[in-house]
């Protein structure tokens, strides 16, 4: 099963990259997918990879979910 998880993306860098930020932690990742991504933008990340730009309602929300998943799981 794979999973895709949604980034806000801090900076723009050269070379198809960007520095997002996933729930305080930053990481660089591939932009090449995801033409026309500015600071600001939610992506669908997968693999170290944006898969498509998402919207904030969207992207807060899947993150609620996976937080609560995560709370609900066992010890």
């Amino acid at each position: 099963m794979c999973l895709a998880i949604p980034a806000r993306v801090v900076e723009i860098l050269d070379d198809h990259k960007a520095l997002v930020d996933l729930q305080g932690n930053t990481r660089e990742v591939s932009t090449f997918l995801v033409p026309g991504v500015k600071e600001g933008d939610y992506l669908l990340l997968h693999a170290g990879a944006g898969l498509e730009i998402i919207d904030e309602v969207e992207a807060l929300e899947t993150l609620r979910i996976i937080s609560l998943l995560l709370e609900s799981g066992d010890d």
